[in-house]
């Protein structure tokens, strides 16, 4: 662990900010996760300002089709997807486990014989 983090990138707003600093206090991150890490906390920041859209136009929102799920609403929920991928690909606990190394998705460890 480094005694400090690496400044955030310049172009990190509040919560993509504060998601740098959770995940680099405590973990050093290779180059590559860096990289992953950065375009995770833009994620965040970009579902804020989505976010902040549907708090001023509301859910719903009229359209030549009529009344329909805004469009912020639709991009805001693939966008909380993709960074619950890019969590997940970052391998960063949760806080609610421990700090210990993970197996990857998919692998199982089969114990005992063949039953």
């Amino acid at each position: 662990m480094t005694s400090t983090a690496p400044k955030p990138p310049n172009d990190l707003k509040r919560s993509g900010r504060a998601l740098w600093r959770a995940v680099l206090g405590p973990f050093d991150l290779d180059e590559h996760e860096r990289q992953l890490l950065h375009e995770t906390c833009r994620t965040r920041d970009l579902c804020d300002r989505l976010q902040t859209v549907l708090d001023a136009e509301g859910v719903m929102s009229t359209s030549s089709q009529g009344v329909r799920v805004h469009p912020a609403a639709v991009e805001l929920r693939q966008q909380r997807i993709t960074l619950a991928r890019l969590l997940a690909a970052l391998n960063v606990p949760s806080g609610e486990e421990e700090a210990a190394p993970r197996a990857p998705r998919g692998v199982y460890a089969i114990r005992g014989g063949a039953g």
